[in-house]
């Protein structure tokens, strides 16, 4: 069986993943390529009661027989919060880098190898390709939020809802953008949006509000949350004429 590096892992995050990494090894050793930790798992942002441990499996081939193995790791380990892996090839992330350049780029700075060869380090991700997806990101968040706020019908609920959803994968494309304009993008979630705030010129601290109303520690009126769509939106806004300059 292969070796299994869990030295650099968070303590309880090692001693989550040790029984799950074993139990695929035991299975399927010779077709896996490498197993990777990624995501706030492998941050200090981790939080044992309510992160989840996110995964990247890459196999020499693929095999659908491996995925109705892990099949019924799901319930097994799902209750530990070991969410389900994403299952690559090496063929296949290097044909896709022009697709979901952003979680490639993200994956690039955010992992911890446990199994077999580092692939992740040295991703090309080419600068064209970054950049269109964060104003595809950006641009669809606009539109949403504009459709969102309509249906919600003034909805207390609803808006809140629509506001914590569009927030939603927010920090891999703000570290993205913060990669663009030639600076290293932090890690810690409060450090990029620290450093995200004063690139769009955000008003106060709404990205942290947002941050906050996603963990459930604050619950504004209707009026709040309207201050802080409005808010929202125009930082959003700001972000798309950021990424549409990038161009020239």
């Amino acid at each position: 069986m292969k070796d299994i590096k869990l030295e650099e892992l968070n303590p309880v995050v090692s001693n989550i993943i040790m029984p799950f990494v074993e139990d695929i090894l035991k299975g399927y050793d010779e077709n896996i390529h490498s197993i990777h930790i990624v995501g706030s798992a492998v941050t200090p942002d981790f939080n044992e009661k309510t992160s989840d441990i996110n995964s990247v499996i890459i196999l020499s081939e693929i095999n659908l027989n491996f995925v109705e193995f892990l099949a019924p790791f799901g319930k097994r380990y799902g209750k530990h919060r070991i969410a389900a892996p994403l299952i690559m090839t090496p063929e296949y992330i290097q044909g896709s880098l022009d697709v979901f350049p952003i979680e490639f780029h993200d994956f690039r700075l955010i992992h911890k190898t446990v199994v077999g060869e580092d692939v992740l380090s040295g991703l090309q991700i080419k600068r064209e390709y970054l950049r269109l997806q964060c104003e595809r990101e950006a641009k669809t968040k606009l539109i949403g939020l504009r459709q969102g706020y309509i249906s919600s019908s003034g909805d207390k609920e609803l808006i809140a809802t629509l506001l914590v959803r569009s927030f939603t994968g927010c920090i891999p494309l703000f570290r993205a953008i913060i990669h663009l304009l030639g600076k290293e993008p932090p890690i810690i979630r409060h450090d990029v949006i620290e450093t995200f705030q004063g690139i769009a010129a955000a008003d106060s601290d709404i990205f942290e509000k947002l941050m906050l109303l996603r963990n459930k520690q604050i619950k504004p009126s209707r009026e709040e949350l309207n201050s802080i769509f409005e808010q929202y939106y125009r930082a959003i806004e700001r972000i798309v004429k950021i990424i549409d300059e990038l161009q020239s």
